[in-house]
């Protein structure tokens, strides 16, 4: 019995899985007739190719086995979680600039009022693992409120409410630090709905001012500077990488 054919996938789409560039630059770029695959020139962004046995060129160099990159960046607040943003507002790659870093894409997304630990890259299985709901990853919070809360509040915010057909929860809540007016709790959560906490917090009356995340598993944001970023260890993708793969199964 034959084994089944191997997938195959559109140029330009492969050029992006393979984290060489968008996939809307792939296009431009094969249309350009840059790009060979199997040393022959193809000007279709829809060419399919098999990305394990197909080679890809650029430039007469083989982007199949481009450099694996992993960066955490500490976002500033007010800047967009997007490549391109349709309002002309700031968006987060304006922090990559000049830092000749290849296409890279966000690992999951902070709003444009959130900030604290944003992760990029070009290996989109390791990102599919950390932002896979069935990985139960757990993310770090720290959040400024106003006012004060007390165990009770705790307690309700940890069992959750229903919104929007969703339910949402902390897995952990607690106080780090009290105020004459405001308050800071660090949340925990093991899953990622839109606007988790800031609708949970909503949902009870309390206003949000400042919301930062300070941990994905086990990266942890430290003492990076506000719109810098810096490239994972090889420690830290290699330690996360297994974290995701021990908790999906």
């Amino acid at each position: 019995m034959s084994s089944p054919p191997a997938p195959r996938t559109g140029l330009a789409r492969a050029m992006s899985k393979l984290g060489f560039c968008s996939r809307s630059r792939a296009t431009e770029l094969i249309r350009m007739g840059k790009v060979k695959v199997n040393l022959v020139v193809r000007k279709n962004p829809e060419f399919p190719v098999v990305l394990k046995k197909d080679i890809i060129i650029m430039d007469d160099v083989s982007i199949n086995q481009a450099p694996r990159i992993y960066v955490m960046l500490n976002k500033p607040r007010g800047l967009v979680t997007s490549a391109s943003d349709e309002l002309g507002r700031e968006t987060v790659f304006s922090c990559f600039e000049n830092s000749k870093l290849p296409h890279l894409s966000p690992v999951g997304r902070l709003d444009k009022a959130s900030e604290g630990m944003l992760l990029f890259t070009n290996d989109n299985v390791w990102a599919d693992a950390i932002t896979n709901p069935d990985s139960h990853l757990d993310k770090t919070y720290h959040v400024q409120i106003s006012g004060e809360v007390d165990a009770k509040r705790l307690a309700q915010l940890k069992h959750g409410i229903e919104d929007e057909g969703e339910h949402l929860a902390a897995k952990d809540v607690k106080i780090l630090r009290t105020g004459e007016k405001n308050t800071w709790l660090e949340f925990t959560l093991d899953e990622g709905r839109n606007r988790h906490i800031r609708r949970l917090l909503e949902a009870f009356g309390i206003e949000v001012l400042r919301l930062v995340r300070v941990k994905i598993g086990m990266l942890v944001l430290g003492n990076l500077v506000k719109g810098q970023w810096r490239e994972l260890t090889k420690y830290e993708v290699l330690k996360s990488r297994d974290l995701t793969k021990q908790e999906v199964l």
